[in-house]
């Protein structure tokens, strides 16, 4: 009795997942597509300006308690910096002149505090990098080449790749466990540095700790999750796509576009083959991505989850346009359980394992990649519903929160930088004109910041 009571439960959710909604295919009118590009700009809008009233020169805006908040107890300005690129593409002029007067005149690095080489990089070397080549200003190129200098004794390790942690004071280092994302995740912020500075040693420094890290792959050609960059050792042999490797497979196909780097290309043209060999898991209810042994291939999980969601993006620019439109459909149905996407969802059982939703854009951008490739309207469907979505349940009086639980849809005292670099300037971006933003042009670091590929070009 028991065991066919499992059974029925089992088959009951599997129909369930089944029935989740599919989007629909349904021409949307450019008037209409102009409709959600404002809708989106006048909430970007409201946002910002409560960041403005009540955190302005900090990092964050708690947006339930009105609070500001700075990661590191001094402000390194980071939503102004994070945000600077979308104001300007939203041409939300004078939001964008204020946030850009602030960092020129407030931003100083030389503070004696350690930062997380990861966060930084992404954040804060590129929004300065993609605002420099927006706007201009040098100051903003100065600014970033003077972060950048203050960065690199982090790849002063035995095997060149970088401590977690750098003090921008004193270059003093500290944290000996790292993962894929952190080490592999710095080439295109210093491979820009290093073309429009004209330094060398900014370029040579992160592909050099990207190839180190890729040289520890496994007979498999895959990587673990945790890895020790003084010996070189794994620590954890778990492989995935999810957070801690997303971004190291990202930037080795985006570096390779990027700086018509044959080396990166060769990487990922290597490392593709084993992603979808071992980590792709077809199943009843779609095309998902799962965790195997590093050295036996041999499946250890079947989780995927919102930052897992950025594969289909990066499926496209591989040119795997199918298998990347399987998988966004998954990923649709993953964020249809609960009304808003989960942060980790067993796709096997059905079951939302990790609740919360902290603001997350990967699968709107992974939307914005599939229909630039297809123009098929199912994508502006789904964006529809993502937007829709977070205004249902993350807005607030004023501005938007993360949520602690989806299924219950309690918020949480959280708007992060992201937010404003990335979510809101996907959403914009697909339902605006092409010609808001010329794709071909640009590849997008991993935090929505565009670079262009004209300014790449080795010198």
């Amino acid at each position: 009795m028991k065991i066919r009571l499992l059974l029925v439960l089992s088959l009951f959710a599997t129909s369930a997942l089944h029935a989740l909604p599919v989007a629909p295919s349904t021409p949307m009118s450019d008037a209409e597509k102009a409709q959600y590009a404002t809708h989106v700009k006048a909430e970007t809008l409201r946002a910002w300006n409560a960041y403005k009233k009540y955190a302005w020169g900090h990092d964050e805006l708690h947006p339930l308690t009105h609070e500001p908040f700075d990661w590191y107890g001094h402000s390194l300005l980071m939503t102004p910096v994070d945000a600077l690129d979308t104001l300007v593409i939203m041409d939300l002029k004078p939001q964008a002149d204020e946030a850009h007067g602030l960092i020129d005149t407030q931003l100083n690095f030389d503070q004696d505090i350690y930062v997380k080489d990861f966060e930084i990089t992404i954040r804060m070397i590129g929004g300065l990098l993609s605002s420099y080549q927006l706007t201009g200003d040098k100051r903003l190129l100065e600014l970033a080449d003077d972060l950048g200098h203050r960065m690199l004794p982090m790849f002063n390790s035995p095997t060149g790749m970088p401590w977690e942690y750098i003090n921008l004071h004193t270059g003093a280092v500290r944290g000996n466990e790292s993962n894929p994302a952190e080490v592999g995740t710095m080439l295109i912020e210093y491979g820009m540095l290093s073309r429009l500075t004209g330094k060398p040693e900014y370029y040579d420094k992160a592909k050099r700790a990207m190839v180190e890290l890729y040289n520890r792959r496994s007979a498999k050609g895959l990587f673990g999750s945790t890895i020790n960059i003084e010996t070189g050792k794994w620590l954890d042999s778990t492989a995935t796509i999810q957070g801690g490797t997303d971004s190291f497979y990202e930037y080795m196909a985006k570096a390779a576009i990027l700086f018509d780097d044959k080396d990166c290309a060769k990487m990922w043209q290597e490392s593709l083959p084993a992603i979808n060999q071992y980590l792709a898991d077809e199943r009843p209810t779609g095309l998902w991505y799962g965790e195997a042994d590093m050295n036996t291939g041999a499946r250890t999980g079947a989780t995927y989850g919102a930052l897992d969601a950025f594969f289909p993006a990066v499926l496209v620019l591989s040119n795997e346009i199918d298998r990347a439109a399987k998988l966004q459909d998954s990923g649709y149905k993953m964020w249809n359980v609960a009304g808003i996407e989960p942060e980790r969802f067993d796709y096997a059982k059905m079951k939302i394992v990790s609740p919360e939703y902290p603001l997350r854009p990967e699968i709107i951008e992974s939307t914005y990649y599939l229909y630039h490739a297809t123009h098929d309207a199912k994508y502006l469907a789904m964006g529809k519903t993502y937007f829709d979505n977070i205004m249902r349940y993350c807005r607030t009086s004023d501005a938007f929160a993360a949520l602690k639980d989806v299924r219950t849809k309690k918020k949480t005292d959280s708007m992060e930088s992201f937010f404003f670099a990335e979510t809101l300037k996907y959403l914009y971006l697909l339902f605006s004109p092409e010609s808001t933003l010329d794709f071909d042009s640009i590849i997008f670091n991993t935090e929505a910041h565009p670079m262009k590929k004209s300014l790449a070009a080795a010198h």
